[in-house]
Protein backbone atom coordinates (compact mmCIF):
# COMPACT_ATOMS: atom_id res chain seq x y z
CA UNK A 1 0.00 0.00 0.00
CA UNK A 2 1.06 3.72 -0.90
CA UNK A 3 1.77 6.43 1.88
CA UNK A 4 0.80 9.68 1.79
CA UNK A 5 1.70 12.98 3.66
CA UNK A 6 -0.11 15.62 3.89
CA UNK A 7 1.39 19.05 5.35
CA UNK A 8 0.61 22.36 6.91
CA UNK A 9 -3.41 21.07 7.92
CA UNK A 10 -4.82 23.70 10.41
CA UNK A 11 -5.05 22.69 13.72
CA UNK A 12 -8.87 22.93 14.34
CA UNK A 13 -9.45 20.64 11.20
CA UNK A 14 -6.97 17.96 12.48
CA UNK A 15 -9.23 18.84 16.27
CA UNK A 16 -12.72 18.14 14.42
CA UNK A 17 -11.26 14.90 12.26
CA UNK A 18 -10.42 13.67 16.08
CA UNK A 19 -13.58 13.97 17.28
CA UNK A 20 -14.95 12.49 14.36
CA UNK A 21 -12.89 8.93 15.00
CA UNK A 22 -13.51 8.94 18.29
CA UNK A 23 -17.27 9.49 17.77
CA UNK A 24 -16.92 6.17 15.16
CA UNK A 25 -14.37 4.51 17.27
CA UNK A 26 -11.17 4.50 15.28
CA UNK A 27 -8.24 6.24 15.48
CA UNK A 28 -7.13 9.30 13.63
CA UNK A 29 -5.74 7.01 11.10
CA UNK A 30 -8.37 4.75 10.29
CA UNK A 31 -10.95 7.60 10.33
CA UNK A 32 -8.11 9.57 7.12
CA UNK A 33 -8.46 6.00 5.46
CA UNK A 34 -12.27 5.89 5.80
CA UNK A 35 -12.88 9.56 4.32
CA UNK A 36 -10.11 9.29 1.41
CA UNK A 37 -11.58 5.46 0.58
CA UNK A 38 -15.49 7.46 0.68
CA UNK A 39 -13.73 10.20 -1.73
CA UNK A 40 -12.06 7.89 -3.86
CA UNK A 41 -14.69 6.80 -6.66
CA UNK A 42 -15.33 8.54 -9.72
CA UNK A 43 -18.04 10.27 -10.63
CA UNK A 44 -20.16 9.47 -13.39
CA UNK A 45 -19.21 12.86 -15.19
CA UNK A 46 -15.43 11.87 -14.41
CA UNK A 47 -16.46 8.61 -16.36
CA UNK A 48 -17.45 10.10 -19.12
CA UNK A 49 -14.74 12.93 -19.07
CA UNK A 50 -12.36 9.83 -18.99
CA UNK A 51 -13.74 8.11 -21.75
CA UNK A 52 -14.22 11.33 -23.73
CA UNK A 53 -10.11 12.06 -23.17
CA UNK A 54 -9.34 8.31 -24.39
CA UNK A 55 -11.45 9.19 -27.67
CA UNK A 56 -9.58 12.13 -28.11
CA UNK A 57 -6.24 10.19 -28.24
CA UNK A 58 -7.61 7.87 -31.06
CA UNK A 59 -7.38 8.54 -34.11
CA UNK A 60 -10.56 9.25 -36.48
CA UNK A 61 -8.89 6.94 -39.05
CA UNK A 62 -8.56 3.60 -36.58
CA UNK A 63 -12.02 4.37 -35.13
CA UNK A 64 -13.74 3.56 -38.79
CA UNK A 65 -11.57 0.93 -40.17
CA UNK A 66 -12.61 -2.78 -39.70
CA UNK A 67 -10.39 -5.52 -38.76
CA UNK A 68 -10.64 -6.91 -42.45
CA UNK A 69 -8.87 -3.53 -43.60
CA UNK A 70 -6.77 -3.33 -40.78
CA UNK A 71 -5.32 -7.08 -41.66
CA UNK A 72 -4.73 -6.52 -45.37
CA UNK A 73 -2.99 -3.55 -45.28
CA UNK A 74 -0.81 -5.34 -42.66
CA UNK A 75 -0.50 -8.17 -45.43
CA UNK A 76 0.01 -5.46 -48.12
CA UNK A 77 2.94 -3.72 -46.31
CA UNK A 78 5.34 -6.78 -46.39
Amino acid sequence: MAQVIVRNIEDDVIERLKLKAELHGRSLEQELREILRAAAPLTVEQKLALVDRAHAMTSRRTQHENAEDIIRADRDSR
